[in-house]
């Protein structure tokens, strides 16, 4: 059904509405702004797909449960007591 909706005529028929619409002048600057767009989702969606990929690696590297934990000596800063007003 949905893929008789874009065949030869209707494609002729939304072409002849956008260049009503927007005028053949403003046509380059509209595709280049779609291109752009496009680019940055396509980005951002590699950059999502990477973001998994490093949450699953970093799930598999993560210590077993039970498994002693070492940690390291952290020097603990004094702590300044409030001045009491006589």
């Amino acid at each position: 059904m949905l893929s008789d909706l874009f065949t030869g005529p209707h494609l002729l028929i939304v072409l002849a509405v956008v260049i009503l619409l927007f005028g053949a002048t403003k046509l380059p600057a509209l595709a280049k702004a779609v291109g752009q767009s496009a680019r940055i989702f396509r980005s951002e969606v590699k950059g999502l797909k990477d973001d998994e990929k490093a949450d699953a690696t970093a799930k598999n590297d993560a210590p077993v449960v039970g498994a002693p934990v070492v940690a390291a000596s952290v020097a603990a800063e004094p702590v300044q007591e409030p001045h009491q007003k006589p």
